[in-house]
């Protein structure tokens, strides 16, 4: 980064499971975290959205450590910089907005130390952090995104081609994946077992397929944790039946919730994002599409231009 430029990453959120696709998919979707990097003689952290003013503006920022800690993985040390960020991605609403600042936090190190590093070492380093690899993934490589992580190994498959809207239905109150994570059994029994991947198995199959009445019905029968957490999240259900009713084809909890996601046929959402707005007005009704790009990192100059 010269002088008079400024780096941009901007790293979409994202929604993970999709039902039995528990800690394995992640979908990403075209609500933002962004940042504006400029040098600086010190840290400083400037939040474009009020729903930011809540994190540290300086180097104890999240997103400035996972950085710190990336660079030292390298046995680099970052410079410091003003950072500006503005984020249209709720918090505590299971739409990946602690997955994108993992992401930020490499994609900085990254640029500014020139690790040059690859999708897959990103992949690795914020699945080590984040704990799998669903959401992260998503963020940056975009598109649907089926994960695997065993120990050190991470894997992950990328698919571009789902043609869907999506509809995010997130209410005002926060819930905590902490909270979210505890209501779930520490085992399943083999049998148990066994019927929820096969249940995941096919919803990927019927969505490659455009088979997508049997993709909503799977996105149903999940057994992994739904079942747990519709206690917590007593609005599902209601807002299951009324999304159905009105064109969505499947309906899940958004990560660890508290916001549901619909999935629609492409050309279906905004009919039913306006629907669901008017049954529940108490809750903020999100028109989405799938981000097929992922994190992006570039720079402009301080008039605009993008710099080459």
């Amino acid at each position: 980064m010269s002088e008079g430029e400024m780096l941009i990453i901007k790293v979409p959120g994202s929604s993970a499971n999709l039902g039995p696709g528990f800690d394995s998919i992640g979908l990403a979707l075209n609500v933002y975290l962004t940042l504006e990097v400029e040098g600086a003689d010190h840290w400083e952290v400037v939040p474009l959205s009020e729903h930011l003013n809540v994190f540290p503006n300086d180097e104890t920022n999240y997103i400035i450590q996972i950085a710190m800690k990336t660079a030292e993985t390298y046995n680099q040390k970052l410079p410091s910089c003003k950072i500006s960020v503005s984020s249209d991605i709720p918090l505590a609403r299971g739409l990946g907005s602690s997955a994108a600042a993992i992401v930020a936090g490499i994609e900085l190190a990254d640029a500014l130390c020139n690790l040059h590093l690859s999708e897959q070492e990103k992949l690795e380093l914020a699945s080590r952090i984040e704990g799998h690899p669903d959401n992260v993934g998503a963020s940056l490589l975009g598109g649907l995104v089926v994960g695997c992580q065993r120990g050190e190994d991470v894997s992950a498959e990328v698919f571009n081609h789902l043609a869907l809207d999506v509809i995010a239905v997130v209410p005002k109150d926060e819930l905590l994946t902490k909270e979210s994570r505890g209501v779930l059994p520490s085992s399943l029994s083999y049998s148990e077992a066994v019927q929820a991947g096969a249940i995941g198995n096919v919803l990927i199959a019927a969505l490659f397929s455009s088979n997508f009445e049997l993709a909503g019905k799977m996105m149903k029968a999940d057994l992994y944790h739904h079942p747990y957490r519709k206690e917590l999240v007593p609005h599902m259900a209601i807002i299951e039946e009324n999304a159905i009713e009105l064109g969505a084809f499947g309906v899940a909890l958004s990560g660890a919730g508290p916001t549901v996601l619909c999935l629609a046929e492409e050309g279906k959402g905004k009919a039913v994002a306006e629907g669901l707005s008017k049954l529940f007005p108490e809750m903020d009704c999100r028109s989405l599409k799938i981000d097929q790009v992922g994190s992006q990192v570039y720079t402009e100059s301080r008039n605009g231009l993008l710099c080459k």
